[in-house]
Parts: structure tokens; sequence; C-alpha cells
């Protein structure tokens, strides 16, 4: 029985340069791709860096033609002058206390309501989803004067249920928690869950929750760093007695002279929350992510 040979093994010297070369290749790859992540974290990193020069010195060092390139000795002195300036303690807490609750009610109530308009049918779910979708057309400047009105008709004015009350859920967060539960969330999962006799909410808290705990912390990283930088609605409805922390850094460069210093010293001081839930958070997210690949 006659036949064509097997194809003849690649020579050794054909096997080592074809390694050579994907080594090489992937060589380039792994520098170019570190060094673009370097250049980010690079240019990401610097404001900070550069706000926490300033804060650390006096502001005669905006004028020198060579600004120093290491941090000074004064940030201690500038931070005892920002609490000696405005109630820097009282609006940090009012800060957090507007900030954590905002983010907590609004991450329970959007995976609640993105749960609902993914998994559950009822009567009228996609004319209300569309509704909820709409609002978010509407400037929140037009809601300002009556919700000024409202919140005097309370006697909320000056009080930070004012601040917390409008926004205990966003309809950005409703919608994205829908759109992520109905990829992450299957089906099959809830009716099983069903079967197994579980509750509609028992199913959401051991089914639906773990699922989207990335999108949710994402969400929640969001929505804090949203509320804690909110100052349009706080400047309108609070008074400088009760103030959040944006308001009390508007009042430390309200003077005549601004004195650079101990603005970017308060500034520090009121970016250090966010960097915490940043990192909090993040692991929370990156864990997500590296699950389901994993499962994937």
């Amino acid at each position: 029985m006659t036949g064509s040979r097997p194809t003849a093994l690649p020579t050794k010297a054909l096997r080592r340069s074809a390694r050579n070369e994907n080594r090489s290749s992937g060589g380039r790859a792994g520098f170019w791709t570190y060094g673009m992540l370097l250049a980010f974290v690079a240019g990401s990193v610097f404001p900070f860096y550069w706000q926490f020069l300033v804060a650390s010195r006096d502001s005669s060092m905006l004028t020198d033609k060579i600004p120093p390139l290491l941090p000074g000795g004064n940030f201690f002195d500038n931070a005892a002058r920002v609490f000696d300036s405005v109630p820097f303690w009282k609006s940090l807490g009012n800060s957090l206390i507007v900030a954590g609750t905002v983010t907590f009610t609004t991450v329970l109530f959007s995976t609640l309501a993105g749960f609902a308009f993914a998994k559950l049918r009822f009567r009228g779910r996609n004319g209300l989803f569309l509704f909820v979708v709409a609002t978010l057309a509407v400037p929140t400047q037009l809601g300002i004067i009556p919700l000024y009105m409202a919140m005097s008709e309370f006697g909320w004015t000056g009080e930070l249920q004012a601040v917390i009350v409008p926004n205990l859920v966003t309809a950005i967060g409703v919608f994205w928690m829908r759109q992520y539960t109905v990829e992450a969330v299957p089906y099959e999962l809830i009716e099983a869950a069903r079967v197994d006799g579980c509750s509609m909410l028992r199913t959401f808290w051991h089914v639906c929750l773990p699922a989207v705990r990335p999108a949710a912390a994402f969400l929640g990283m969001f929505t804090f760093m949203t509320s804690w930088n909110d100052f349009l609605w706080p400047l309108v409805v609070l008074n400088a007695d009760n103030p959040t922390v944006q308001l009390a850094l508007e009042r430390l460069q309200s003077g005549y002279y601004i004195d650079y210093s101990l603005v970017l010293a308060g500034t520090t001081l009121a970016t250090v929350p966010v960097l915490i839930v940043f990192v909090l958070l993040g692991r929370q997210i990156v864990a997500g992510i590296m699950q389901g690949a994993v499962k994937g």
C-alpha cells in the first residue's frame, strides 16, 4: 500500500526561530502596554501630587520660575488654618452623612428597581421604564425652584434632609442596574430559586445581588463621588452654619486675596474620603470581574 509520506517535523532551527520571534513580539507588546499604562497613571496622579505640593508650602511658590518638585513642611500648619477659617469638621461630617446615605439608598433602590424591570413581568413595565429613562432628558437646573419651594413647605431649608431626600434614588442608577441585570441574571436561576421555595425577596438577595455586585459597586462609587462633589443644590438650600465640604471650600476662596496653599490644603483633606471609597469599592469591582472571568 502506497501513500504520501508524513510531512517532516520542523527542524530545531526553525522551531527556535519561531520561539524567538514570538518572544520578541510579545516583549514589544508588553513594553508598549506597560509604557502606556505608566503614562496614564503618571498623568492621573500628577494633579494630586501638585495639589499636595502647593498645600505643603506657601503660595509664593506659584510665582517661582522653577517651582520645587518636593513637598515642604507646612501642610499641617495649612491644615490647621483650614479648620480655624471654616467649620471644616462639621462640613466633613455633613458630607459623609449626605454622601453615605445617598449612596446606600441609591444602590439599594436602583438594584431593586433594576431587578424588577429586568426580570419581573407586570403590566406597564415597559412604559414605566421608558418614563424613568425620559426623566434623564430633563436638566437638573429646571427643578431647583419648585424643589426649593417644596423644601421650604416642609421646613427643611438649611437642614441635611433637604439634600438627602431628593437624591434617594436616581434614574441613571435604575437604568444602569436594569441593563446589567438583564445580562448577569438568567431566568433559569430565578426559576430554580422559586422552585426551591425562595420568596421573591430571598431570590433577589441570594441570586440577583451577588451577580450584580460589580455593577452595584461601580454605581456606589459613582454616586458617592457625585454626591460628595455636589455644589449647586447644597449652595441653594443650605446655610453657612450647616455647610457641606464643597461649600466650606468655596468659603476658603471667597475673599479678595486667595491663599492657594490654604485652599489646596482643604482640598487635599476633602479628597481623602473619596480616595478611601474608591479603593474599597474598586476592590469589589475587580473581584466581581475576576469572578466572572473564572466562571466564564
